[in-house]
């Protein structure tokens, strides 16, 4: 796994029109905490919480269950290290991991997301506020976090 703060290479298998599958290209710019031949893992444009991740498989897949079986355990072996790494890296109580398939479902790329979560942070049931970041500077910091965090891990 790489915390590679750039996406390089483009995803086969890609859709042109997709946004995410964009993203994972390289284009357009995103807050990329971790890229590898497997996900792309970047901060969520309108997060519920500062340090909101979004993890999606470098290939085009819609939902969950159009991933390859072969695929799911090593993309989620990524949500499960981006998971961890918003814990540690934003010193995150928790995590909230969710997905939607197809209803809900804001860019038709499968996605998970991974929002840190404390005690008492006012998230109530599946209603999502959403935060801003003050500026790219802001974004960014959350971003180094977390991708610090995740080369502390694999370095184990």
């Amino acid at each position: 796994m790489s915390g590679a703060g750039s996406v390089s290479g483009g995803a086969a298998g890609s859709d042109d029109a997709c946004l995410f599958c964009g993203i994972a290209s390289g284009a357009p710019p995103a807050h990329v905490v971790l890229a590898d031949d497997v996900a792309v893992a970047f901060l969520d444009a309108r997060p519920v919480f500062k340090g909101h991740v979004l993890v999606i498989p470098r290939e085009h897949v819609e939902t969950l269950v159009d991933l390859p079986t072969e695929a799911v355990g090593p993309y989620f072996e990524r949500v499960r290290a981006v998971a961890r790494a918003v814990e540690d890296g934003l010193g995150a109580a928790g995590t909230f991991v969710a997905m939607n398939n197809r209803i809900s479902q804001s860019v038709p790329h499968l996605h998970t997301h991974v929002v840190p979560r404390n005690r008492k942070d006012g998230l109530r049931g599946f209603f999502w506020p959403r935060v801003k970041y003050a500026d790219e500077a802001e974004a960014e910091s959350y971003a180094t976090k977390i991708r610090k965090a995740l080369d502390s891990t694999t370095a184990e």
